[in-house]
């Protein structure tokens, strides 16, 4: 599978999220399938003001294709916070968020209320493409509520500005992640524009994978929460994609070492203070379906050391199964 103009390991993509796709969670799904991932989002005000802390959330990790994901409504701060993103982070590829629906990011013109003027959105990409050397996607929605969908004139101005490739969730900003996604939607994108669709939204299983391709007309797809604690989510969507059995998921033991390995990853980026902190719920997330485990979750949410985290993780690969 091309992407990009780079030959892809498999066609399930890591969808960005806030406060989730850190270093280590990228590089989690990387070593299990995610042929491409993409950062958090960055404020591009924040970069172009020298924020540490954010140019901390853009580092790249290995084993896939990696992008840097920013978001701004000012197609001039976007240019020259798409140029400090790749020379903070040296990724693959720009992504422009163009589809957060929390009230944080949209009522202040970011995200998914960029939907509203795609005239607008269209002066961002130019922007952003004319200022780097990489790539430029985005990532966006349906629009912004059941009354004024407008993907297709919206890809179609994205696409006739520069846009490489495009997601779109298959929601609308009002919708949040509420609701079903409409794959039927995506279908009428992939359609209109010739640059590659990503498919997003209500994929879980090798099944939904299945419907998601033949009602969006995509090959290309991304997930979400799917991965919450489960990175081999990706092995299993990749097979259903090719014809392959499908794998099982690893047995607990082998989880929780997983787990472990994510915790030392994000040691090392983050320090372990910070890591024990979210590895509250990465830990919990982790245990999801499994049998009996309310004690130690119970257990995980008071986490503060990494002897903690060890001590916990051991006693879960003794007592379950």
């Amino acid at each position: 599978m091309q992407f990009l103009g780079r030959e892809l390991s498999g066609s399930v993509f890591l969808a960005p999220m806030a406060g989730v796709t850190d270093y280590a969670y990228r590089s989690i799904c990387a070593q299990h399938g995610a042929a491409v991932t993409v950062t958090e989002m960055v404020s591009s005000r924040a970069l172009v003001y020298q924020d540490r802390k954010s140019r901390t959330l853009l580092r790249k990790n290995e084993g896939s294709l990696c992008g840097a994901q920013i978001f701004g409504n000012d197609p001039s701060i976007m240019a020259e916070a798409a140029k400090l993103a790749l020379e903070y982070s040296d990724c693959d590829f720009i992504d422009i968020n163009m589809g957060c629906p929390m009230p944080k990011i949209a009522n202040n013109g970011d995200g998914s209320a960029i939907m509203k003027d795609p005239a607008l959105a269209g002066r961002i990409v130019r922007a952003v493409k004319d200022a780097v050397s990489v790539p430029v996607t985005v990532k966006t929605r349906l629009g912004w509520d059941k009354g004024s969908i407008n993907i297709v004139p919206f890809a179609k101005e994205l696409e006739a500005n520069g846009a490489d490739a495009i997601t779109v969730h298959g929601r609308t900003k009002t919708m949040l992640y509420s609701g079903v996604a409409d794959w039927d939607t995506i279908r009428k994108v992939t359609e209109a524009v010739c640059v590659p669709i990503v498919a997003n939204g209500d994929i879980f299983t090798p099944e939904d994978i299945l419907r998601c391709k033949m009602r969006s007309g995509a090959s290309l797809f991304a997930v979400g929460r799917a991965a919450f604690g489960d990175p081999w989510i990706f092995e299993r969507l990749n097979a259903a994609l090719e014809g392959r059995e499908i794998p099982q998921l690893p047995c607990l033991a082998e989880r929780m070492q997983t787990a472990l390995e994510h915790f030392s990853l994000a040691c090392e980026d983050k320090g372990e203070h910070i890591a024990c902190l979210e590895a509250r719920k990465h830990l919990s997330w982790y245990l999801r379906g499994v049998a009996h485990s309310a004690y130690y979750k119970e257990q995980i949410s008071r986490l503060s050391t990494p002897e903690e985290v060890h001590k916990v993780a051991k006693a879960i690969i003794r007592d379950l199964r």
